[in-house]
């Protein structure tokens, strides 16, 4: 049975005295109350008090590019002779992140009290999924720990660089389009107004479009609570469904590959890092049903991940990969002839990562093409929308000399 010590664990703070009698205080990661107090008199200390610490409401979370960042400082101090323990207590020790120090910490005191590594790791699902854990428990029962967590560092960077370049190419037209709203809630709350005094002395009728301002105007103040009510709650309904429903998530990105310009960039990053995924699976030694688990989750998309369960069915009944990638209709020729290619040579830790270097530069490139494309169209419809608003301001007073 698994040791489940540091799964339970919390931060105790503790008061007490001496030997001497003075008074002492301090923190403790620990099972419980009693394990503090047992070391605690284990040391010679008084205990007062033992408190469970209570967690910070807005802790800050650790994000897969912590994770990346630790698995290559683990790497490095694994090949340079430090035992796996002392290792992943330097990280805790050395960083001011809280849920580092804690999870860490868990993780060093299992792999002390006699928990492989892979074991410890699988206790935070959160933090190290599945692929992680085993290509950990790969690299122990192959002795070969410190060249595995190598690879980990390098496949988790590769990873991580590429789905920031795809979230970054996502989120600036959205950022654009929110700006865009603001500005024109506040110029329909704040500016129109003013205006709209203005025009009433003039005793004349106004320009459709004037009109058509005033009255929107009118229409966002008087219902500005019920509109911001309707948006962001419909927002919040669909990220819940999207979160709890697998076929909204299955339809949503099967559409979003279908989109112009981002559905090539999206699919371009799930071949990516479905090659590089199944490279590092492969290379480490996890047989290819094994693997095709793991690499499902890794690609980012439900569609590519359904496509990988049915790769692993046709596998396991003994079809070669290249044909059984090829059967989905998802994978380029190119990526398809490599495999192929790598299969018959033996080569195919080395084809799949020619192919992951390959479309990990075509996103990179199509991310900075979309950019540079992306930002006129931007700027032009925030434009247009601010200056149809302000040209139906100024239209009457252009026309003031026919209305007087």
């Amino acid at each position: 049975m698994a040791d489940k010590r540091g799964s339970a664990n919390a931060v105790y703070s503790w008061s007490g005295t001496d030997r001497q009698g003075k008074k002492v205080s301090g923190e403790m990661d620990a099972q419980g109350p009693a394990f503090v107090r047992a070391v605690l008199r284990r040391q010679g200390v008084i205990v007062k008090s033992v408190k469970k610490k209570p967690k910070p409401l807005f802790a800050k979370k650790i994000k897969p590019k912590d994770v990346a960042i630790a698995s290559r400082q683990i790497a490095t101090m694994l090949s340079a002779g430090i035992p796996i323990a002392q290792s992943y207590k330097a990280i805790a020790s050395g960083s001011d992140h809280a849920k580092i120090q804690e999870v860490f910490d868990s993780i060093r005191m299992d792999v002390e009290g006699g928990t492989n590594l892979s074991d410890a790791l699988a206790k935070h699902p959160k933090q190290f999924d599945s692929l992680y854990t085993s290509l950990v428990s790969v690299g122990e029962q192959s002795g070969n720990l410190d060249d595995l967590m190598e690879k980990i560092a390098t496949y988790k960077e590769n990873i991580e660089e590429i789905k920031a370049k795809v979230k970054g190419a996502m989120w600036y037209p959205v950022a654009v389009l929110v700006v865009g709203f603001l500005v024109t809630a506040l110029l329909l709350v704040f500016v129109i107004p003013q205006f709209e005094n203005l025009f009433s002395s003039f005793g004349a009728s106004l320009p459709a479009l004037t009109a058509a301002m005033i009255e929107l105007s009118r229409g966002f103040r008087d219902n500005w609570v019920m509109i911001f009510g309707v948006l962001f709650g419909a927002i919040a309904i669909l990220v819940m469904t999207y979160r709890r429903s697998a076929a909204m998530r299955h339809n949503v990105d099967r559409l979003s590959l279908k989109m112009p310009v981002f559905g090539t960039i999206l699919r371009k990053s799930a071949v990516a890092r479905y090659a590089r995924t199944m490279a590092t699976m492969f290379g480490s030694g996890v047989t290819l049903v094994d693997g095709l688990e793991s690499v499902a989750g890794a690609t980012g998309n439900m569609v590519y991940h359904d496509a990988c369960l049915e790769i692993r069915e046709e596998v396991s009944t003994g079809q070669a990969l290249s044909i059984a990638m090829a059967q989905t209709g998802l994978f380029p020729t190119m990526v398809l002839q490599m495999t192929a290619t790598g299969e018959e040579s033996g080569e195919l830790e080395s084809m799949l990562n020619k192919a992951a270097d390959f479309y990990e530069r075509e996103v990179r490139e199509a991310v900075d093409n979309m950019s540079k494309l992306i930002e006129p169209i931007m700027i032009t419809v925030l434009g247009g929308i601010v200056g149809t608003l302000v040209i139906a301001m100024y239209l009457p007073i252009f026309m003031m000399g026919s209305v007087i």
